[in-house]
């Protein structure tokens, strides 16, 4: 008798109720951690009126499980995908093989294609973030796996085998100047391969550079894009700064 599959647990943020619900955030968790750890950012986007639902993904979930974790969550449009690491990679995979593709997708700190070297705690620590509240969350969380930053990703998860010809969606890609775990320029190759990419470089940012400590200013971005995402085909800036002089 076959068992029943089990979906990844997801975390939820919702906007208070008197919010206008604006869209839905499905976001794929890294190597080593967990929905939970997106707190912060999910009420932050909650407070906005976007709804997030965190995932606890690991990186070798069957990318057919994680493509009906998404059709079986409840969504409010427009559905955008994120991920971080290599949740990075798996929402960009789940993108292109969505029956129903989401209106675009956000990649955080994308996972290197390489083997990683074997870091100690305190060297995978500072890899990840200079946040002293992440942290200290991370040290204390029984349910992060410390040193799975040194596993290389599954070979499903690699640049070369996904899809990206087919993913013309608009996509956003975060990621840290200072990030040691995978150079900007891999991320700058994957935007290169998407017609519909936009590419944010954190100043300073390190690999978990949605849970770094530029959050805030992260968060911010991320509202924006989302925004202009709601706002048409065309994307046009809500605001834009004209030089005085």
């Amino acid at each position: 008798m076959t068992e029943p599959v089990t979906l990844p647990a997801v975390r939820t943020w919702l906007p208070a109720p008197e919010l206008h619900l604006r869209g839905t955030v499905v976001l794929f968790s890294g190597r080593g951690e967990h929905g939970g750890v997106y707190e912060r950012l999910g009420r932050r986007l909650s407070a906005d009126g976007y709804a997030v639902r965190a995932a606890d993904s690991t990186p070798g979930d069957d990318l057919d499980l994680l493509t009906r974790l998404v059709s079986e969550t409840p969504v409010t449009d427009p559905l955008v995908l994120a991920g971080s690491d290599t949740g990075a990679l798996q929402a960009l995979a789940v993108a292109a093989a969505s029956a129903r593709p989401p209106a675009g997708v956000i990649l955080a700190g994308l996972a290197d294609l390489g083997t990683p070297p074997r870091l100690s705690w305190d060297d995978e620590l500072d890899a990840r973030t200079a946040c002293p509240t992440h942290r200290r969350r991370l040290t204390e969380d029984d349910r992060f796996v410390r040193g799975a930053l040194s596993g290389p990703p599954p070979p499903a998860l690699l640049s070369a085998e996904l899809p990206l010809d087919r993913i013309d969606l608009p996509v956003l890609l975060l990621h840290g100047d200072a990030d040691p775990v995978t150079a900007p320029e891999v991320a700058r190759s994957i935007a290169a391969r998407l017609p519909g990419a936009e590419l944010g470089i954190v100043r300073g940012g390190r690999h978990d550079v949605l849970n770094d400590i530029d959050h805030r200013s992260v968060a911010a971005h991320i509202v924006q894009w989302l925004e202009r995402l709601r706002s048409g085909p065309d994307r046009a800036p809500v605001v834009t700064v004209e030089a005085l002089s």
